[in-house]
C-alpha cells in the first residue's frame, strides 16, 4: 500500500431515494453540505429550504460561503439486511463542487460512524450488527485529482480577475484632445480690426504669428 492514510473517504449512501455515488465523509468539517446541482438530481425544489444560519469559511478558499438555505434529508448506509437511516441537516450552497455532498462531523456523530482511512472503510452499529461500507483506493484517487484540477482552474480564473482588475486601475486616463468646443492649451486672442471698432477676435497658436 502506497503512502496509507492520504486517500479521501468517498462513499456512496442512499440520499432521499437516490443512491449517490461521490460523498466526501470529512471528519475536519463541522458542517454536512449538499449542492444544488444534487438537489436538482434528487428533484428537490428550492422552496423546500429553510433560512439558514448563516455563511462559513474553508469551503471557499480566502472567501466567506453564503449558504442558500438548508434542508433535512434521510440518509442511509448499509444494504437491505442491514441498513441505518438517520436525517441529517445539510447547508445548501449554489456554487459548484467535485462531490454530491459532503458529510462531517455532525454526519459521524448522528450515525456513530468511525472512519478506518488506512483501509477505506467506515464502520457504524446497525440494528444487525456492524454496518460497513467500503470504498476503493483508485475511486478515491479519481476523486481527489478531479478536486485538484477544480481547485487550480478555479484559482486561474481567480488570478486571471484579479490581474485584468489591476491593469484597469493603472491604466492611464485617457488624454483630451481639443475640439470646436474646448480651446487647446497654448492658445491666444487677436483682434481682426486693431485700428478699427471691431471688437471680434480669433482663437490662435501661441507659437504663431498674430499677421
Amino acid at each position: 500500500m502506497v503512502a496509507p492514510g492520504i486517500y479521501l473517504l468517498v462513499v456512496d449512501p442512499i440520499i432521499v431515494n437516490t443512491r449517490l455515488s461521490k460523498v466526501l465523509m470529512d471528519g475536519g468539517s463541522t458542517l454536512n453540505i449538499i449542492y444544488l446541482k444534487t438537489l436538482d438530481l434528487l428533484g428537490i425544489e428550492g422552496a423546500q429550504l429553510q433560512p439558514s444560519a448563516g455563511g462559513f469559511h474553508g469551503v471557499v478558499l480566502g472567501k466567506k460561503a453564503l449558504p442558500v438555505g438548508r434542508i433535512d434529508l434521510p440518509v442511509c448506509f448499509g444494504t437491505a439486511p442491514n441498513f441505518r437511516k438517520e436525517t441529517l441537516t445539510f447547508e445548501v450552497v449554489g456554487f459548484h463542487g467535485t462531490y454530491h455532498a459532503i458529510i462531517g462531523r455532525p454526519g459521524y456523530a448522528k450515525f456513530m460512524a468511525i472512519p478506518n482511512y488506512t483501509y477505506l472503510k467506515l464502520k457504524m452499529p446497525g440494528p444487525k450488527g456492524v454496518i460497513t461500507v467500503s470504498s476503493s483506493y483508485e475511486h478515491a484517487y479519481e476523486c481527489d485529482v478531479e478536486c485538484a484540477e477544480y481547485g487550480e482552474a478555479v484559482e486561474s480564473s481567480t488570478e486571471l480577475a484579479s490581474k485584468l482588475e489591476a491593469l484597469a486601475a493603472e491604466a492611464p486616463e485617457p488624454k483630451r484632445h481639443a475640439g470646436s468646443f474646448e480651446p487647446a492649451e497654448g492658445t491666444k486672442k487677436i483682434l481682426l480690426d486693431p485700428n478699427g471698432s471691431n471688437d471680434k477676435a480669433l482663437t490662435i497658436s501661441a507659437n504663431l504669428d498674430p499677421k
